[in-house]
């Protein structure tokens, strides 16, 4: 079985995968004042609950964009399961062109286009990742990394109101009833919601033009299902597209 990372600036999913489909996710808070010790409790405790036999992983791969965890998690993996994790850069195989990949590239960005082009051979793919940022990341056909385009996540845009006004107040974010609110809450709701579905729009509609072609569209992250009846652009959405490209990843290696 597959144990697959996935560290991200807000949360660390953890996902194990039997060769035919995840069995088990878990999400967990990255915080990177917990000592690694402490994520070895956590990790062995979130295991053991699910009656996952540490003896029956065989392999492991971590996606990090938090330099802090990277080594504590991978220190962490070979303590629990005695297997060395194959880490996601530049250097690996993910089926797509290595010298098209630019140097800032994010390793989830690299796991996400992975997957896209695996998914889509034959169409220039764009996957909306929406996450603590808001990320556009987009492969050609020929597996040519094209690029990506970075914007404050839903959530980050609510916490910088929350944490930057007076009077504004923290809002669980769902699409609503109309888009002129009547109170404080519906007016966030409208302004976040309906705003980032035409920010997502946007910038799907201007890749084509500078592609001067159609682009396939795919939607992950934890808010995608919750934005997706707003953007009709959006070709496929699929919760788990990251962490199916780490085990693609972990596949072609």
């Amino acid at each position: 079985m597959l144990v697959a990372v996935d560290i991200g600036n807000t949360n660390i999913v953890i996902a194990v995968h039997d060769g035919q489909q995840w069995i088990r996710s878990f999400r967990i808070y990255s915080d990177q004042q917990k000592t690694s010790d402490e994520y070895f409790v956590v990790l062995d405790s979130l295991m053991s609950h699910a009656d996952i036999s540490k003896e029956n992983i065989d392999r492991a791969v971590i996606s990090s964009v938090v330099p802090n965890l990277t080594r504590s998690m991978q220190k962490n993996i070979i303590r629990l399961f005695e297997v060395q994790p194959l880490m996601v850069d530049h250097t690996i195989n993910t089926g797509l062109k290595k010298e098209t990949i630019p140097a800032e590239l994010g390793s989830d960005l690299l796991s996400n286009l992975a997957q896209a082009h695996h998914v889509r051979p034959d169409s220039a793919v764009v996957v909306v990742d929406f996450g603590t940022a808001l990320t556009f990341s987009t492969v050609d056909s020929d597996g040519s990394v094209l690029g990506a385009s970075i914007a404050p996540g839903l959530i980050t845009a609510v916490n910088a109101l929350f944490g930057n006004t007076a009077q504004l107040p923290q809002v669980e974010l769902k699409i609503p009833s109309s888009v002129i609110g009547r109170n404080s809450q519906d007016s966030i709701r409208s302004g976040i919601m309906y705003g980032y579905a035409g920010m997502v729009k946007t910038i799907i509609e201007r890749t084509e033009q500078e592609l001067e072609k159609e682009v396939f569209v795919i939607a992950t992250g934890g808010l995608s299902r919750t934005i997706a009846p707003l953007i009709d652009r959006i070709n496929l959405l699929s919760p788990m597209h990251t962490l199916d490209g780490l085990k693609l990843i972990s596949d072609l290696n």
